[in-house]
């Protein structure tokens, strides 16, 4: 075992014996006793994802302002979206080192320090310390609140904190046969925009809805309807099965309606089998040309009328990258996006910083003042492939 794989399980032992507030506490020692290390501090984006907020170490001196910093066109954005290590001189001496801090292709922040020496070893073991303090916080953000609080850089609603609730911890997702992302920028007033994904043996499930109506009332719809789906997902139901419960729910418990995408994607195939219930049509870039999925719509949820639900089939081949929206991408102001452009202007980037480019289209085009929530979900279709041991998907 190289002193590399000792100095991480020391880490990794430090974390679990601290209090699980104290992650970037646990680091920043570990690189202080190693490498001398000054100004530890772990930033991460806001609920919006527009501004960085600063967490340091609580017996570390903080580098820079603590106020929040706006993340476009700063030096750590260009960390987040190359997934590359940053040097450069602090002026006195030493070497302002920035790391991205990622989990399964999931930014979760940057770790920012300064070292008097920074080789190439030294980096090299500075990028594992950040590996590392992902699978920490990923971890400790169950049993404290320290990350959601330092998330909320505007009073937040309480529909937005429901809304933000219904989301999967993290909005990306990589794997040998796909890599997915997504963002979601709230109304002033919560639309009832969602999304959510999970991945078992063989099928990646994904999901897209908008529960009718704004604020409380429909991010109370919302939870209604996110939780029938997981419910009958976690039951082992399949597209259809799930919309069924989906309705019923909706029928049994509220006077509301949603529209929604379901998906089941079979990771041996790439054979998709959906559901759409009154939902705009997914966009589908491949061969360089993107065009519409003009799939066929039945009834959103919770219509009051006899409805019967159609599964669809959708083959995926690898290089696809498939988009799916809500309203709020195309409707009002954010009609003058043309998001197809943006989408084929897009495809180099990964799926994640895809995603920020055309949610961002669209609040630039409302002028920062939405009237409905816009959210897009992109998922890349690699193609079934194995992963060979020991290795991971490329994480930029």
């Amino acid at each position: 075992m190289e002193r590399g794989d000792l100095e991480l399980g020391h880490v990794l032992a430090a974390a679990e014996a601290a209090p699980p507030g104290e992650s970037v506490n646990v680091v920043a020692r570990d690189l202080q006793k190693r490498f001398g290390a000054s100004r530890v501090s772990f930033l991460f984006a806001d609920l919006i994802g527009q501004r960085l907020v600063r967490l340091a170490a609580a017996d570390g001196d903080v580098t820079g302002d603590a106020r929040p910093i706006d993340l476009r066109g700063s030096v750590y954005d260009r960390v987040l979206q190359s997934q590359r290590q940053y040097v450069e001189p602090d002026g006195q001496g030493g070497r302002r080192v920035i790391t991205p801090v990622t989990n399964r292709g999931d930014c979760i922040g940057v770790l920012e320090t300064t070292l008097q020496s920074a080789d190439d070893t030294v980096l090299r073991q500075v990028r594992d310390a950040a590996h590392a303090l992902a699978y920490i916080i990923v971890t400790d953000r169950r049993f404290t609140d320290l990350y959601h609080l330092g998330r909320r850089t505007t009073e937040t609603s309480l529909a937005a904190e429901i809304q933000h609730q219904l989301l999967p911890s993290a909005s990306c997702c990589e794997a040998p046969q796909f890599t997915l992302a997504a963002g979601l920028i709230p109304a002033d007033d919560i639309g009832g925009d969602t999304y959510d994904y999970t991945l078992d043996h063989n099928t990646l499930h994904l999901s897209v809805t908008d529960a009718m109506g704004h604020d409380t009332n429909s991010a109370l719809l919302a939870t209604l309807l996110v939780s029938a789906l997981r419910r009958a997902r976690r039951s082992g139901c399949d597209a259809l099965k799930q919309a069924n419960h989906a309705h019923r729910a909706l029928l049994s418990h509220s006077r509301g309606l949603a529209t929604g995408q379901l998906l089941c994607v079979d990771l041996a195939t790439g054979l998709c089998e959906l559901v759409n219930a009154g939902h705009p049509w997914p966009l589908r870039l491949r061969d360089g040309a993107v065009e519409e999925v003009r799939l066929a719509v039945n009834l959103p949820f919770g219509v009051a009328a006899p409805t019967s639900y159609r599964v669809q089939e959708l083959q995926l081949l690898p290089g696809d990258r498939l988009v799916l929206l809500t309203d709020g991408m195309q409707d009002r102001g954010a009609a003058a996006v043309d998001l197809a452009a943006v989408v084929h202007d897009t495809r180099a980037q990964h799926p994640r910083e895809a995603a920020r480019s055309l949610t961002g289209a669209v609040l630039d085009a409302c002028h920062g003042n939405l009237r409905d929530d816009a959210t897009a979900l992109i998922l890349d279709w690699h193609g079934s492939r194995p992963n060979p041991s020991g290795t991971a998907p490329d994480p930029r």
